[in-house]
């Protein structure tokens, strides 16, 4: 029997997951909501808006649909999952992502760092304050070496963090933050301890019980080469990443993964998805900067391609709650990927440009973010445009790959950084 599957979302996430479902050997039709050009190619889009739980609802409904795989964090947040496992009409329907009380990880900061600190997984000293104790926090903040890290305690569509050299400056963005910045988002702000070293992130899906390792990454924000410039979406991913050795990642699971799923059975809360860990090497020992209750963009279009396996049997695994018994295969090989985006991301930018050049690419693969179809035409409708990935024996051939797929598409304003890689090759000499 068929089983029907609806992909939550619009970008390059749902693309490479849409992408790798329809290469398992079971018997699948898949939908997407809202999708994008890339997403049909495999799918029926449905022009659904994630956040309407209510035009989701009639899309199960109407399209038979047995599992719903949620793909961004804000409908997770708002509590899909709760909704549509609460439902009468939608029983039996699978989700793939927390409940509203699992999203708490990435929907709140403060919680996220409380969970932490009650179940001893290594984060950065912290405290949370309100617009009542300022001066509290400035007290906090005279307490820490430079640079001082802020963060929104709610989802702040990526914009929440900063990271400021200069106390008052710092001080000045406290106040703006609590005075409503980032709106409700911002009415509590974590104030961190500053971590040196250097970041990569770390993936599994779980079941609530049982949980599988992914494929770990590292992504490039900084929009200018260097990792210069303001912070985006994401330029560019690379997995594996060759700092990250068997013994660290030994650690990554033994003192982060393992307590954080065993905290959330602890806790009452009952966590069916993925969990991406943000995290920080630090001399060698692994600390949490964050928590994602969902996959990471772009890291997604560089971990899926590594999957050798059949996605859709560990998902169903999720869904049957019989992980421990799933297996899960990993290509050796490197994958990346390099974000081509709109001239001006992540500032201001037009949209509407004629893509041209897609057709040419055949030695990579292209995984659509912000694309549209105008008049049998693909145009950009975002920021960030195209993610191109390709597959390697190492970073360097790679990135060959995908830097001359991106040579061959074009459009008015088109950007991407020239250096993805760069800090990790003397990890790999």
């Amino acid at each position: 029997m068929k089983m029907n599957i609806l992909i939550l979302g619009s970008g390059g996430r749902e693309h490479a997951i849409t992408w790798k479902l329809a290469q398992s050997s079971r018997p699948l039709r898949l939908f997407v909501a809202p999708g994008n050009p890339g997403t049909a190619a495999a799918a029926v889009n449905l022009p659904v808006d994630p956040l309407d739980f209510q035009g989701v609802r009639a899309a199960i409904l109407e399209n038979s649909i047995g599992m719903v795989i949620v793909g961004p964090e804000a409908p997770l947040a708002e509590g899909i999952a709760d909704f549509i496992e609460n439902d009468p009409a939608l029983i039996g329907v699978s989700v793939i992502g927390p409940r509203k009380a699992g999203a708490m990880l990435e929907g709140s900061k403060d919680f996220a760092k409380g969970f932490m600190m009650r179940h001893g997984i290594p984060t950065a000293a912290y405290g949370t304050f309100t617009a009542d104790s300022v001066e509290e926090a400035i007290s906090f903040m005279r307490g820490l070496t430079p640079p001082w890290v802020l963060k929104a305690d709610g989802l702040a569509a990526g914009k929440g963090v900063l990271i400021i050299d200069d106390f008052d400056m710092a001080v000045s963005e406290l106040r703006a933050m609590l005075g409503g910045r980032f709106g409700s988002a911002g009415s509590k702000v974590v104030i961190e301890e500053y971590l040196r070293g250097i970041e990569m992130s770390a993936f599994v899906i779980t079941d609530g019980i049982s949980y599988r390792i992914l494929p770990e990454a590292k992504d490039y924000k900084r929009i200018g080469e260097g990792d210069t410039g303001n912070n985006t979406g994401g330029m560019g991913a690379v997995s594996p990443v060759p700092f990250a050795t068997p013994g660290f990642l030994a650690k990554v699971e033994e003192q982060v993964i393992r307590p954080t799923v065993e905290g959330l059975r602890a806790e009452g809360i009952d966590y069916r998805g993925f969990i991406f860990f943000g995290l920080m090497n630090v001399n060698g020992d692994p600390y949490v900067i964050e928590y994602n209750a969902r996959l990471g963009d772009p890291e997604t279009e560089v971990i899926l391609p590594r999957i050798e396996s059949d996605l859709y049997d560990l998902l169903e695994g999720v869904a049957s709650r019989d992980l421990a018994v799933r297996s899960i295969a990993i290509s050796p090989e490197t994958a990346v990927t390099v974000m081509i985006v709109s001239g001006g991301y992540p500032d201001r930018y037009s949209k509407g440009f004629a893509i041209e050049g897609t057709d040419k690419v055949t030695r990579s693969i292209l995984f659509h973010a912000g694309t549209a179809a105008k008049e049998g035409r693909l145009v950009t409708s975002g920021g960030r445009v195209i993610a191109v990935t390709s597959m390697g024996e190492s970073i360097d051939e790679a990135l060959a790959k995908s830097y001359t797929a991106a040579e061959l598409i074009s459009f008015e304003g088109m950007n991407f950084r020239r250096d993805i890689g760069f800090d990790l090759k003397k990890y790999t000499v």
